[in-house]
């Protein structure tokens, strides 16, 4: 079982990034089971939502940090979430993370919080220069 998220780097304010995530293995074979998010962690602090999708991608949420300048989607068909970023600020800086939850009850009420989530990929470094 295994997420791949990719597409960090270095970009200047104002400027834009796609973030991609992968998922493979056998947990993964009905994919369009599971919640896709995405969330960001800096050090020592504790890892922010910032996105998420429902199974079939058709109800999205976002925290209000990124409302109106990061979008995600999915693609079942290739097992893949994306975080389109826009209006990058120098704070949107930090270690981003894609993370899947098997589709439960309760869903609705709890997909911003990191211990919904029952699969992690390893992070992708996104940093924004002034």
């Amino acid at each position: 079982v295994q997420l791949q998220a990719s597409g960090g780097g270095l970009v200047q304010a104002g400027g834009a990034l796609r973030l991609s995530c992968v998922a493979s293995g056998r947990a993964f074979s009905s994919y369009s089971n599971y919640g896709m998010a995405w969330f960001r962690q800096l050090p020592g602090r504790e890892r922010e939502f910032l996105a998420a999708a429902n199974w079939a991608g058709g109800i999205t949420y976002y925290a209000d940090s990124v409302k109106g300048r990061f979008t995600i989607s999915r693609d079942n068909a290739k097992n893949t979430v994306y975080l389109q970023m826009s209006s990058l600020k120098v704070e949107d800086t930090a270690e981003y993370y894609c993370a899947a939850a098997s589709r439960k009850p309760g869903y609705t009420g709890t997909y911003s919080y990191a211990r919904t989530y029952d699969y992690w990929g390893q992070g992708t470094q996104v940093t924004v220069s002034s």
